[in-house]
């Protein structure tokens, strides 16, 4: 043989080998893949798909999940990955509570209890998987149940999103509240809307703030329960007829149609599961005109169905417009009218022993909470029905009303104290505005009649101002003289109700007004949220019981100088901190010291909120740190400042505030001089389950709002619940909250409430002489170093006198070497490591006032006059 052919054969089988090698590896390749592919489904296969709807032991669940997974399918049924294990783990949990729902109603249909119902324009509800684990005590076992089908529990619950019904404080405490009214066994109903695109998702482009749809309900939500055999309808404009027999009945217009969802709110470690009902608008399908559509006018035939879907198409729709006007005045009025009808069929449902009831006993059954003005058309809505439906006079229905409705206030600023166009009012609600005509009347008749020496305040008492300018319905009126109890949300905000805002009403009805400080509850906000903390808290107080009475927290104060406890305390706050450093990395790219101090402000972004004097104070600091050399660097103490909040779309300074605060942090962050001493991050998107995550790793929270502004806040009970120390004015509840914890804790600054308007006036005077730091900080913006953007109108709001958009209404200026110099003292305590971890323990064992639990149980016995109704 040749030798050239003995090279060829060698070089066909060495081909040959090869190409063997390669079909193997393919072979190994596909059976890894389907291995791969398969591995979940291979567990999965290894458990029964088995309802088993209220199942306790990790197997039983699992096959609970697995049976979800197959039988309630919303995905491909050949995937298993964490967002189809969410949604089948979110339906096996509801199956409990769905259960524990039923039980809960047809309790309370036995027992007929009184009951109360919350109407709110907004809930921040948050997610709710880990919520409902934790309340329902079965955490462990649905962590063991999601291991056998190859997750983990924390990976499932990130795969939640966050249910867009509210935005800030006002949802957020509204939430709390229900959580607390189910742990408290109290018989209770939410009531709200269902806003597919809820306010709007927060993103940053090269212009500051971007506002997009928020996708919450893109697919689906698992908690809601669609009730189709609850629907009732909603009118808008039309006319009044007026009867022979002098009766009124309102027609024609159009009618949308109110269709219940319910989502269920358990109880901690109850059986007690109440009802967040959010409404949906819809047309039926003998709104669709055919013809039309047939004949290419699709809109035209479709336009009923489409005004219905603006109706909970969006969270606070702008209102420049008439149409934004009457947009949301549709959305308060939607919520009242077909919550109303629903509690009327609800009380006309029940009989006693002599057949109906008597419609005098309906406030010794129902009592109806309105959550600030939006919900203010449910006073005439009342009237309406009573009478024009079910037959009342004027007096019966009248006296049933007041005896019903209660009013929470939440605001002091005028922008916030709604005032509509009574010619809008008029045009999509004519017998209402009659209604309300009435009451004002009658109102007026009765100052002149038995307080004759208010008649020179009617001016400003009276529900409807007939300035010819601008007539308009004044809401927070209409609710003070319709309402049987009016209450502010802290001391010092219903001190000022009283003494200013409502003072003339006072002098008429003195007992109407009362305080109920706002609370949050203790689950969410410490025992879920941080659960290391938690275990700690629980170890030293030898009880879980603080859980649901947070006053035990006070025993905490006798350990606070354990050095054993102070070591598991910056433990546990320093692995929240890291968790928190490595979401910022995530959501930002911002990588942060964990070794920092972490300075946090989150709340919307408003004016009277002040995160300008933050921000401000921010870009002193830096250009402090550049004056100075490497060596004097290394004695500061290191901070990452987080600010995070969204600014309502139209509301140009506060988007002007956002901006500078990303402005600042792009070129602070990439100073190279500086970055080890100095972080700022904007916080993208802020809502509950970002807060989740910010406020356990928090040392120093910011809650700096102009004295006398802020009503009362939450966000500062969260953070000093949490063991961090508040930096403030007394403001809101930042009074309360220095009272519980000790003043020593608190870092204080700023005017007094009862300071502000005497300082205004010597602004307004050109008395106002500027800290040289102030005019530096912003000298140092204007000369361009944080970028091209013009920040003058920002700046301007700061200068001047008086006018709009100048004169700092807000006392920026005037607080600010305050400010500072209480920065100064934050800095100082910080190095001091043991005396700072002594007053974070010292934080959270002053908190146990600020429980949503304490503020519903006041509610329930001092307003609301209902009982507990507990499930056997």
């Amino acid at each position: 043989m040749k030798n050239s052919d003995l090279i060829s054969q060698l070089q066909h089988l060495l081909l040959l080998w090869k190409l063997i090698k390669v079909l193997e590896m393919a072979t190994t390749e596909e059976a890894n893949t389907k291995s791969v592919l398969s591995g979940k489904s291979n567990i999965f296969a290894k458990i029964a798909a088995v309802a088993n709807p209220v199942a306790e032991e990790p197997d039983k669940i699992a096959s609970n999940i697995n049976y979800h997974a197959q039988y309630s399918p919303h995905f491909s049924p050949f995937k298993f990955e964490p967002e189809q294990a969410f949604y089948a783990t979110a339906e096996s949990v509801r199956d409990r509570l769905i259960q524990q729902w039923n039980e809960t109603y047809l309790h309370y249909h036995k027992s007929d209890p009184k009951q109360t119902y919350y109407l709110s324009m907004e809930y921040l509800q948050g997610r709710a998987l880990t919520n409902a684990v934790g309340n329902l005590d079965i955490q462990d076992a649905y962590a063991d149940a999601l291991n056998k089908l190859g997750h983990e529990l924390e990976e499932i619950v990130e795969q939640e999103k966050d249910a867009a019904l509210g935005n800030g404080g006002l949802g957020r405490l509204a939430s709390c509240f229900l959580d607390s009214m189910a742990t408290l066994n109290l018989p209770a109903w939410g009531y709200g809307l269902r806003y597919r695109y809820g306010l709007f998702k927060q993103r940053f482009g090269k212009e500051g703030q971007e506002e997009i749809a928020e996708d919450w309900l893109e697919k689906f939500s698992p908690w809601e329960v669609v009730r189709h055999d609850i629907v009732f309808p909603v009118r808008f404009f039309g006319h009044v007829e007026v009867h022979p027999t002098g009766s009124r009945k309102w027609v024609g217009g159009e009618v949308v149609q109110a269709l219940a969802y319910d989502v269920p709110i358990p109880g901690y470690k109850t059986k007690n599961t109440i009802s967040l009902r959010i409404w949906e608008a819809k047309a039926g399908a003998e709104d669709f005109n055919l013809f039309q559509f047939n004949d290419g006018q699709y809109e035209s035939a479709a336009q009923l169905h489409s005004r219905a879907q603006q109706i909970c198409a969006v969270l606070y729709p702008g209102d420049a417009t008439e149409s934004g006007k009457l947009l949301r005045l549709k959305q308060q009025f939607f919520l009242c009218s077909a919550s109303l009808q629903d509690i009327i069929f609800r009380f006309k449902e029940r009989k006693d022993g002599k057949g109906l009831r008597q419609w005098s006993e309906f406030p010794t059954k129902v009592a109806v909470q309105l959550n600030d003005t939006h919900p203010t058309l449910a006073i005439p809505e009342l009237m309406r029905l009573l009478m024009d439906d079910e037959g009342l006079g004027w007096d019966e229905a009248w006296d049933v009303t007041t005896r019903t409705i209660s009013y929470t206030n939440h605001t002091v600023l005028p922008e916030a104290l709604e005032k509509w166009s009574q010619a809008v009012l008029w045009k999509l609600l004519p017998r209402h505005m009659e209604i309300i005509e009435e009451i004002d009347k009658r109102f007026i008749a009765m100052i002149h009649t038995t307080q004759p020496e208010l008649a020179s305040k009617l001016s400003s008492m009276c529900i409807l101002d007939d300035n010819p300018q601008k007539p308009v319905v004044r809401m927070a009126n209409l609710c003070v003289v319709s309402s049987h109890t009016v209450n502010g949300v802290a001391q010092l905000h219903s001190d000022i109700l009283k003494s200013e805002l409502f003072a003339d009403y006072v002098s008429i009805w003195p007992n109407k007004f009362q305080n109920k400080t706002n609370g949050i509850t203790p689950r969410r906000w410490l025992r879920f949220c941080s659960p290391d903390l938690s275990h700690i808290i629980t170890k030293w107080l030898k009880t879980d019981q603080w859980v649901t009475n947070l006053d035990l927290l006070t025993d905490l104060r006798q350990f606070a100088d354990n050095a054993d406890l102070q070591a598991e305390w910056e433990s546990a706050k320093m692995a929240n901190k890291q968790r928190l450093a490595q979401y910022i990395l995530q959501v930002t790219g911002i990588s942060i010291d964990p070794n920092s101090l972490f300075d946090i402000q989150v709340k919307r972004i408003h004016e009277y909120k002040r995160q300008l004097l933050n921000i401000l104070g921010v870009v002193y600091r830096y250009k402090y740190l550049k004056s100075i050399n490497p060596e004097e660097r290394k004695n500061t103490t290191p901070r990452t400042i987080m600010i995070g909040g969204k600014a309502f779309a139209t509301y140009t300074n506060a988007k002007r505030i956002v901006k500078l605060v990303n402005d600042v942090g792009a070129v602070v962050n990439n100073d190279p001089d500086v970055k080890c001493y100095l972080k700022v991050v904007f916080v993208p998107n802020y809502n509950v389950s970002v807060a989740e995550k910010l406020i356990p790793g928090s040392e120093l929270s910011q809650h700096i709002s102009t004295a006398g502004m802020e009503a009362s806040g939450t966000s500062n009970m969260k953070f000093a619940l949490n063991g961090c120390l508040i930096i403030g004015t007394l403001d809101g509840a930042n009074i309360e909250i220095r009272e519980e914890i000790g003043e020593d804790n608190f870092f204080l600054f700023g005017a007094t409430a009862d300071e502000v308007p005497r300082l205004r006036k010597e602004r307004e005077n050109g008395l106002f002489k500027p800290d040289p730091r102030f005019e530096e900080a912003k000298q140092f913006i204007r000369s361009g170093v944080f970028g091209s953007y013009d920040y003058n109108p920002l700046l301007e709001s700061l200068e001047g006198n008086s006018g709009y958009g100048c004169g700092d209404y807000f006392l920026v200026g005037h607080d600010f070497p305050g400010y500072m110099d209480a920065q100064a003292r934050v800095d100082e305590v910080y190095k001091d490591r043991k005396r700072w971890i002594k007053m974070s323990i010292l934080s959270t064992a002053g908190s146990g006032k600020f429980s949503s639990d304490r503020t519903i149980s006041q509610y329930a016995k001092e307003i609301w006059k209902i009982e507990e109704c507990h499930v056997p």
